[in-house]
């Protein structure tokens, strides 16, 4: 599967109040995604992550800016993303293949032939065999793992993870996140993550884009020039440290 170019500039966005006219909740947005790029994004709370991924979803016009992905304008509701976020909001009633296959049943499937096969994914996230278990039989983790397939089974250009591991425990979040980098380096999809945790951002992305708050906009750039496979050790190291310690100094000024 082959991942997307998503090219953002001077992106702007707003909304009406009574009292206080326009409202801008992102300005001047700036941001590039190369195909297969995994990129994580922290910022303070009310720094505009949600409008972000509605604009680049094609679920929200921007007021000005260009938003591209692979030198097409998105317009409207393309379906060329996949969105996870930290609910699983899987369907109780439907078993784990089943759920898998959702979106391969409801809005128009996955274009042409792009499906992947719903049993190859459950088995490269680490699920063969739970075909049909329903949810409330797996724990947290394996439910995410679930939703880590079913964003995958339509091929999307783009996966924008919000927070997807949010609410799990630090040991079965820090096995997700090496789990999550061997899909991607698998599958190729090119990866948008968002995260409060300065470490997870660090570990998972080979750039991470830190955002300003009211209104959003973009603090700083920093390029993750980290080794390949990464693995939770790697956090100990001096390189991991002096990275995070970065991004923190970073964060405190937004």
């Amino acid at each position: 599967m082959d991942g997307a170019r998503l090219q953002i500039s001077g992106l702007y966005c707003g909304y009406s109040t009574p009292d206080r006219g326009i409202v801008p909740t992102l300005d001047g947005i700036d941001l590039s995604l190369n195909r297969n790029e995994f990129v994580s994004i922290i910022g303070p709370s009310g720094c505009g992550k949600s409008t972000l991924f509605n604009v680049i979803a094609g679920l929200l016009s921007p007021g000005s800016g260009e938003v591209a992905l692979d030198g097409k304008a998105i317009v409207g509701k393309p379906g060329h993303v996949a969105y996870m976020m930290q609910r699983d909001l899987l369907l109780p009633w439907r078993t784990v293949l089943e759920n898998v296959t959702l979106p391969l049943e409801v809005g128009g499937g996955a274009p042409g032939n792009r499906a992947r096969d719903p049993r190859e994914l459950l088995e490269l996230v680490g699920l063969s065999g739970w075909e049909k278990a329903f949810p409330h039989e797996l724990s947290g983790g394996m439910r995410q793992r679930v939703s880590i397939a079913r964003a995958l089974v339509s091929s999307p250009k783009l996966l924008f993870m919000d927070e997807p591991f949010g609410a799990l425990d630090e040991i079965t979040r820090d096995r997700l996140n090496e789990e999550l980098l061997s899909v991607w380096e698998r599958t190729g999809t090119t990866i948008l993550f968002v995260t409060h945790s300065i470490y997870e951002a660090a570990f998972l992305a080979q750039e991470v884009l830190l955002l300003a708050a009211r209104p959003g906009r973009v603090k700083e750039r920093v390029p993750v020039d980290l080794p390949h496979p990464r693995k939770i050790a790697m956090r100990e190291t001096p390189e991991f440290v002096a990275l995070v310690s970065h991004l923190r100094r970073v964060l405190e000024t937004c």
